[in-house]
């Protein structure tokens, strides 16, 4: 009988730094570069023409740069082989997508259901960003893009939908990160100063590691930022919102396409891969808190996290002392932070590696695809023998999705999960009551305050709770309570205001004069 265990084979990753117009990429041909340097990778002496023939699954992260009709047929269309025997997938927006398809690819290949998968993902912002620029759009020679499709960017404000967090133009990934790291700074006790002292700390490292460390990084090979540079708030490092500068912030604007070959051992040994090129994939697992923020039980942890991070240890049959290098997904400090908190890690001072890459400021953002080049470079990592248990940590939309991923150079003793370990979708169990409209008194319970360019605040964002413990969305209600939220030697959570119903349906925050009833 063959041997279905599920293993990594070949990888592949692309940076195409060139932001000249008539150089510029798009997403599938990035894809489909890093797909080739993954089948050269593989070391055995297949052609890549040949071991196209062999795919027969094809998961594509999808892309923010471009709207393709159909990008995972358009893949393998560019593959040739056998074209109409593949099982085409295209994920769905998040982050967390590249481990869930990675893990989704070992499932169905230790199932029997699949031999040969690849899985990849790819961007091409910071060339797209140049062709606006300069007027040329579309560029040249790019796929048609699909005339239904609405582009997708993590700062549209249209996507707020209509509801509690639309009101109040709150609910972006730019608000909802801020307001998690100041309800964790309270929670830990810490003071403004250092709370900032930590994060541009830790991000000094992280970006140390993304310009002399990841090959593959937007950074690489140039100047580290110290965490002075990072953490003050100067003319090119505004602050976006509160905690957070820019140097805080995912950059997207970059051009980055990885790829994962994933077989099974039988399979392997049939297509004459050598074993050194090997890393078994152990189990994955994930899971996901409510879409709306509001319906978190609070803002200091992230359930969703948590039981991804404990359901996929327990599938892959490790414990927490057993992983020796971490990659915790980093759009914002508070994910590795949060990461850290639950595993008894220190953040600054881990007694192993948190990152392989330096996270999505320092790296790139690569739109949905970051982890995959942290399970890239995890794969690279094990091979060379530098560890030999991995875990990726990849997190998706606004603290939302999370999905983690084991991998190691020791073969499982078990067999790769069957089913997936958690709902899709979490609970919810702790939230508390939530009402649309707040009047009376009332108490701060996180905030996050949103800044114009030359780093002036001009909207508050609160989320608070009523004397009886229901939670309400507000905006600032005056600028002494504006003022209030932004200076650094007041806690602003637990205090207490009053809060008013506006004639546009807002409910507004006072703190100090303005909060008399």
């Amino acid at each position: 009988m063959e041997d279905r265990t599920p293993i990594i084979v070949g990888v592949g990753d692309v940076r195409h730094r060139s932001l000249r117009t008539d150089e510029a990429i798009e997403p599938a041909e990035l894809m489909l570069v890093a797909y080739r340097d993954a089948v050269h990778d593989i070391g055995s002496q297949i052609s890549e023409n040949e071991f196209s023939t062999h795919v027969d699954s094809i998961y594509v992260v999808p892309p923010w740069t471009w709207p393709y009709e159909d990008l995972p047929a358009h893949l393998s269309g560019k593959l040739g082989g056998n074209v109409n025997q593949r099982h085409l997938r295209l994920g769905i927006h998040g982050g967390h997508q590249p481990a869930a398809l990675c893990d989704e690819a070992a499932r169905r290949i230790a199932a029997g259901e699949s031999n040969v998968a690849v899985v990849t993902g790819g961007e091409a912002l910071a060339s797209l960003a140049a062709c606006q620029k300069a007027k040329e759009m579309p560029p040249r020679g790019w796929t048609k893009p699909d005339p239904q499709a609405k582009p997708i960017s993590p700062g549209d404000r249209s996507r707020l939908g209509h509801n509690a967090g639309g009101l109040h133009s709150v609910g972006l990934p730019i608000h909802v990160y801020a307001m998690y790291e100041n309800g964790f700074r309270r929670q830990q006790g810490q003071t403004h100063r250092q709370n900032m002292e930590e994060s541009a700390t830790l991000y000094a490292d992280f970006d140390r590691i993304a310009c002399e460390e990841a090959e593959y990084s937007w950074r690489f090979g140039e100047t580290p930022k110290d965490a002075n540079a990072i953490g003050t708030v100067t003319e090119r490092n505004r602050m976006i919102c509160s905690p957070y500068p820019l140097l805080m912030n995912a950059f997207n604007t970059v051009n980055l396409a990885a790829t994962c070959i994933v077989t099974s051992v039988g399979y392997a040994r049939k297509l004459g891969i050598p074993d050194d090129k090997w890393t078994y994939i152990l189990g994955g697992a994930g899971t996901a808190d409510s879409a709306n923020f509001w319906e978190r039980p609070n803002y200091y942890s992230s359930p969703a996290l948590s039981q991804s991070i404990d359901a996929a240890l327990e599938v892959s049959g490790l414990s927490k002392d057993d992983v020796e290098c971490y990659d915790f997904y980093s759009c914002f400090p508070i994910v590795p932070k949060l990461a850290c908190n639950h595993l008894d890690l220190d953040v600054l001072h881990p007694p192993k590696r948190i990152s392989l890459l330096g996270g999505l400021t320092s790296f790139g953002g690569a739109g949905n695809n970051y982890s995959m080049h942290a399970i890239t470079e995890m794969t690279r990592q094990i091979r060379k023998g530098a560890f030999r248990n991995g875990l990726v940590l990849a997190n998706g939309g606004i603290l939302t999705y999370q999905h983690v991923i084991c991998l190691s150079s020791q073969r499982p003793q078990h067999r790769y999960p069957k089913d997936l370990p958690l709902p899709a979708q979490g609970q919810n169990t702790g939230a508390p009551d939530f009402i649309e409209v707040a009047e009376g008194p009332a108490t701060i319970e996180t905030y996050t305050v949103e800044f114009a360019r030359g780093s002036k605040p001009f909207l508050g964002h609160i989320v608070g709770r009523t004397p009886e413990g229901r939670r309400f969305v507000s905006n600032h209600g005056d600028e002494q309570t504006l003022r209030t939220l932004v200076n650094a030697d007041i806690e602003p959570i637990g205090l207490q205001g009053v809060c008013r119903k506006e004639k546009d349906g807002r409910n507004l925050f006072y703190l100090g004069t303005g909060a008399k009833l």
